[in-house]
């Protein structure tokens, strides 16, 4: 039997990754606009970065992370997220000695050994941001606002922003006191995860998609009426900054994140139309996170974005492709002849593509038209003699002959009025 790929992990194919382009290459571009630098950080850190920041006590670190030894005995993981690893880097490089503010962003694959379904792999792939140093409200906003501008240049409208506030240490301790015993009166109607979670990760059974649990926590208290003076005011800002900007927004009493470093802020970006997996995006502020990772304190927020349920949302057309010169080539002298233009064409960006299977020139010219060239290049034993080509317009089914000096020339004036695509 033929090896396949490991359950839960997919293969990108290459009708699969124009979509993927797509969606990168506009959220670099909106990067740029809001000034945001790229930090590309290993898949492999030390097993501490994740326990210390995620917690020890959560689904994730409990039961998801890919963890073994390496041979120096030190346990290893390769990352289920990436905020904690980019928080690790700026400690390791000691970016807040250089700079009171850094912007910025990441992209590629994580990975959790959780049940594949739809919607949720083994290996998944994030796009995300991290703002360090900045503690206001308005940066909480800007990230917001930066997500949506994302999601409408990708013309994802369909779906809510979700916010929440979970408060700080100064009033979390009096909030989780309450909750423990709000739940701790309706303990035998929870799952058995939700049971242990009441004292280990008491927010964790608001998060919980068991609809027993969910019911059970319906009228939990809401953290709203706990929060510090100083919480309640960041709250109150971020929420007048996002009705500034024209952002709508769902109040989630209930949405609290997994992950024990959030703090203040915290949103998702939801939609009905992935099925269970409801989440494409989320984040908010994790002023803890690099204290607990031995650094400096050093407040911090981001959020993250999941590309394979982003892609699954977009069903616009793709940007049309660069207008494409085929070489359809008659023998090895063709070939000889052409290679030197070929390459000078494409050094000078013209998207251009040889044959390289040979055969008849009606079998090329069928590659040709199946690639979606506009022009196809003909070199035969008659075009030799001449030192010529035939270049045939396959739109206008028209063909004309030129010498071979002056085919980078002709083909730039043919393809260059359209080649503003991908």
């Amino acid at each position: 039997m033929a090896i396949q790929s490991i359950k839960g992990f997919k293969d990108l194919l290459p009708s699969d990754t124009e979509r993927w382009d797509q969606i990168e290459r506009e959220a670099r571009r909106i990067f740029s606009l809001y000034g945001y630098e790229e930090i590309r950080t290993p898949i492999l850190e030390f097993t501490e970065v994740f326990s210390r920041s995620i917690g020890e006590v959560t689904d994730i670190v409990e039961k998801e992370m890919y963890t073994f030894p390496d041979r120096d005995g030190r346990s290893v993981t390769m990352r289920p997220e990436g905020t904690a690893g980019v928080v690790r880097a700026c400690i390791e490089h000691a970016l807040p000695s250089k700079s009171p503010a850094h912007k910025l962003f990441y992209m590629g694959p994580m990975f959790r050994h959780e049940r594949p379904q739809a919607g949720r792999l083994r290996q998944f792939h994030q796009i995300g941001v991290e703002v360090l140093g900045p503690s206001g409200p308005s940066v909480d906003v800007e990230i917001i606002a930066l997500l949506a501008d994302i999601l409408d240049s990708l013309e994802v409208r369909e779906g809510s922003l979700l916010l929440n506030s979970i408060g700080c240490p100064v009033c979390r301790p009096d909030y989780l006191a309450s909750l423990r015993a709000f739940l701790e009166e309706r303990r035998d109607r929870f799952c058995e995860n939700c049971r242990r979670r009441i004292a280990a990760n008491t927010l964790r059974v608001l998060d919980c998609k068991v609809s027993a649990c969910r019911e059970a926590t319906a009228d939990a208290p809401a953290f709203s009426q706990h929060l510090c003076p100083a919480c309640d005011a960041h709250f109150d800002a971020v929420r007048r900054g996002l009705t500034g900007l024209g952002i709508d927004f769902v109040p989630a009493p209930r949405l609290v994140r997994g992950l024990d470093y959030y703090t203040r802020t915290t949103f998702e970006w939801v939609t009905d139309r992935l099925g269970a997996q409801n989440a494409v995006a989320a984040g908010g502020r994790y002023d803890g996170l690099a204290r607990a990772l031995g650094g400096p304190d050093l407040p911090g927020s981001g959020f993250a974005l999941g590309v394979e349920r982003l892609v699954a949302l977009c069903a616009g057309p793709l940007p049309p492709p660069r207008p494409l010169a085929f070489f359809a080539l008659l023998g090895e002298e063709a070939a000889r002849l052409a290679d030197p233009v070929v390459r000078r064409m494409r050094r000078e960006g013209i998207r251009v593509e040889r044959d390289l299977l040979g055969g008849s020139l009606k079998s090329q010219l069928r590659r040709a038209d199946k690639a979606g060239a506009s022009l196809v290049v003909i070199i035969g034993d008659e075009e030799i003699k001449r030192g010529a080509a035939v270049v045939r317009d396959m739109n206008e089914k028209t063909q004309a002959e030129f010498s071979l000096s002056d085919l980078p020339e002709i083909i730039a004036r043919h393809l260059q009025p359209s080649s503003s695509g991908r």
